[in-house]
């Protein structure tokens, strides 16, 4: 996370990584919680796994937004096997970044499922997979401009 962190902060954006213990997400968010701080002041996000935590994190911390960088919708090869069951209790605005060519979120699913999320918009980067390194300075450009809007 730490170029992620790293590029925030040079867009004026206070964001913090945050070290979040493995063995499934569930156990996790009470971490996300209490490093992230709680309320409509607060933008959750993360890359991958971080960001599907901070996605369950949003539905008791009332966030007043969330960014998703390569959200795992499911295992590669597992197309049946989503990880949305929470979505539909997300009330915030929701930006997901993702590769179209991401092994983790088929872009057809993605496209249909965030329509769960009231309020969620779907940024694509061509030809990037899981993690979007190579065009990070684009996507946190998008997403800066994204949390300026929901919280100013």
């Amino acid at each position: 996370m730490k170029p992620y962190v790293v590029g925030f902060k040079r867009r004026g954006i206070d964001a913090v990584a945050v070290d979040l213990p493995r063995g499934g997400a569930e156990k996790a968010v009470p971490v996300f919680i209490k490093t992230s701080g709680i309320g409509h002041e607060v933008v959750g996000g993360g890359q991958s796994f971080g960001g599907r935590v901070a996605s369950m994190a949003a539905v008791e911390a009332d966030f007043g937004g969330l960014v998703l960088f390569s959200y795992p919708l499911h295992r590669p090869g597992f197309k049946d096997q989503l990880r949305t069951a929470h979505w539909g209790q997300i009330r915030c605005p929701t930006l997901f970044l993702s590769g179209d060519r991401d092994p983790f979120a088929d872009l057809a699913l993605l496209k249909e499922k965030i329509k769960l999320i009231p309020n969620a918009r779907l940024e694509i980067f061509k030809g990037q997979g899981h993690g979007l390194l190579k065009v990070l300075d684009q996507a946190l450009d998008v997403a800066t401009d994204f949390i300026n809007s929901q919280l100013r």
